[in-house]
């Protein structure tokens, strides 16, 4: 396992949109799913996780139902709703631009300029 890495502000939604874009999943799910794709190099702190999920649900890009976990205990399941897609794929794609970006700046050099 690689070195962990902070999150950088902002960017917990769109990690929630996307592990949740992958298959429906129950809160805890999520986090280890984040973890499991990072190759657990990102730490989520629980608290903001949980804070974030029910934003999110709140302003309807996830839809949260109430099934039975893998262990038997009742717990709510996330999917994405039309607005979430939606949402991801824009987040997506202001992610991409702004990487591009960045790099473009610290790729730059004297004679480049």
């Amino acid at each position: 396992m690689g070195k962990k890495v902070d999150l950088l502000q902002g960017t917990l939604e769109i990690l929630i949109l996307k592990a949740v874009s992958l298959g429906a999943l129950h809160g805890y799910g999520i986090l280890l799913r984040i973890q499991q794709i990072s190759g657990g190099r990102l730490e989520i702190p629980q608290g903001s996780f949980y804070i974030a999920l029910y934003r999110m649900e709140h302003k309807g890009l996830i839809k949260g139902e109430w099934g039975e976990s893998e262990n038997n205990r009742r717990a709510k399941f996330y999917t994405l709703t039309a607005d979430g897609r939606r949402h991801l794929r824009k987040e997506t794609e202001k992610w991409a631009e702004m990487t591009d970006v960045v790099g473009s700046v610290l790729r730059a050099t004297p004679e480049a300029l």
